[in-house]
């Protein structure tokens, strides 16, 4: 069940199998000698998924990854084994979901991104910038006096277009390691995501 890879590595790298006790890698899933899955490692979530750390990934190869890799840990694999290994298999599921949904998307990328840098984005904050502040209020009072669904169509694909925009500054911020510039455009990527989700939300009422 383990590559030749995956045997390689100095004594630091090893850590004993819980079931047969030999040495196995630190970031192989499954032991070298007995093929018993192993606890899940401390990882990010690229690592996890088997991803350059980086904001401009395609989104066809975050899901490749991740329906690869769970393909190997889905419980349904581990019905039959222990209940240790059946645990374990959960975990390692687990993260894989939370990396997959966190990776997913444009924002949760970002934002994840930047907590690895020490920047936490504060999703509940109230918006500090200014210009952005007025712009949000203008959009609100927009969506606010929008009467029918074609009203709101045009607003979700205004703001989608603007989306969209500031998913590329994003990447061209990361890019150049810019995280100041990178915590500002994900604030407003956070706040252009619930504007949209807002706007198709008033979308459903008025078509009820």
């Amino acid at each position: 069940m383990a590559d030749a890879a995956a045997t390689t590595g100095t004594l630091h790298d090893l850590a004993p199998c819980w079931s047969c006790k030999g040495p196995v890698s630190a970031r192989a899933p499954f032991c070298h000698a007995c093929g018993a899955i192993q606890p899940p490692r401390a990882l990010d979530h690229f690592s996890r998924l088997n991803l350059p750390v980086r904001f401009d990934l395609d989104p066809a190869d975050i899901e490749k990854q991740y329906f690869g890799l769970q393909r190997y840990f889905h419980p349904d694999r581990f019905a039959a084994k222990s209940a240790k290994e059946r645990a374990l298999s959960l975990q390692h599921a687990t993260n894989l979901n939370r990396a997959y949904e966190t990776l997913k998307q444009p924002l949760g990328r970002a934002e994840y991104l930047l907590e690895l840098q020490g920047r936490k984005i504060d999703g509940e904050a109230t918006i500090a910038d200014a210009g952005l502040l007025m712009e949000a209020m203008e959009w609100r009072e927009e969506l606010a006096q929008a009467g029918d669904r074609a009203a709101v169509d045009a607003i979700i694909d205004r703001a989608g277009q603007v989306f969209d925009a500031k998913v590329a500054a994003i990447g061209e911020a990361f890019a150049r390691d810019d995280l100041a510039g990178a915590a500002k455009l994900a604030t407003a990527l956070r706040y252009f995501s619930k504007l949209i989700d807002e706007a198709r939300a008033r979308r459903a009422r008025l078509e009820a």
